[in-house]
């Protein structure tokens, strides 16, 4: 039998809110919008939303195509701060990831992010041989639950849990098929009853 931990990003492996509302301003002021400033709230407002939703919310004063623009802009910025700086990690993931593979389980990430944001969070820290896999939004603008499901079923998966901090999570977990594991010291709340941890190295006891 094959099993499989999926991971969402922010509010679960770490809290890049700070880093990114940094990349984002830099990028803004870059674009001419010198009074506008994205605080590290303003970021965790909207952490786990789509990209292109996370444009609307940050960016009601531009519309449309440049809209899409000063978001493309924003992302590249941000993947280059990301690969640079890193963010706050949780304390225990590597000791925790490495006590889940010796019990037999394949790791993956599943994130509405853009495209090179989860692969320069591996590569800031040296994390990607820990992972068999890794799927986002802006690879092909495809909804979380969809994206789950697509590494369930391409990496033959029998068992497979899928471990996030927001309501959305767990929405495209059930909308994929599998069970949910929440981490309660994230960004949100759960309305639901479901399996949490209130601290990442929690996990290996929980499953």
């Amino acid at each position: 039998m094959k099993k499989g931990i999926i991971f969402d990003m922010d509010g679960t492996l770490w809290d890049s809110t700070e880093i990114v509302a940094a990349s984002w301003t830099d990028a803004v002021k870059d674009c001419g919008m010198s009074d506008k400033i994205i605080t590290s709230d303003d970021m965790r407002r909207v952490m786990g939303l789509t990209m292109d939703r996370i444009a609307m919310a940050l960016f009601p004063e531009i519309e449309g195509e440049e809209q899409m623009k000063l978001l493309d802009y924003c992302c590249e910025v941000e993947n280059e701060y990301i690969i640079k700086f890193g963010g706050v990690l949780y304390p225990c993931l590597e000791e925790t990831w490495q006590k889940l593979k010796e019990k037999g389980y394949n790791l993956y990430i599943v994130s509405n992010c853009q495209s090179g944001y989860i692969e320069a969070f591996l590569e800031h820290y040296g994390f990607g041989h820990y992972f068999e896999d890794i799927e986002c939004f802006g690879n092909n603008g495809l909804k979380k639950g969809d994206n789950i499901r697509n590494v369930v079923e391409r990496n033959n998966l029998d068992e497979a849990y899928y471990v996030g901090d927001i309501q959305g999570d767990y929405d495209a977990t059930m909308e994929a098929g599998i069970e949910f594991i929440h981490a309660a010291y994230g960004f949100g709340k759960i309305n639901a009853e479901t399996k949490k941890i209130n601290e990442f190295a929690e996990l290996v006891k929980v499953l």
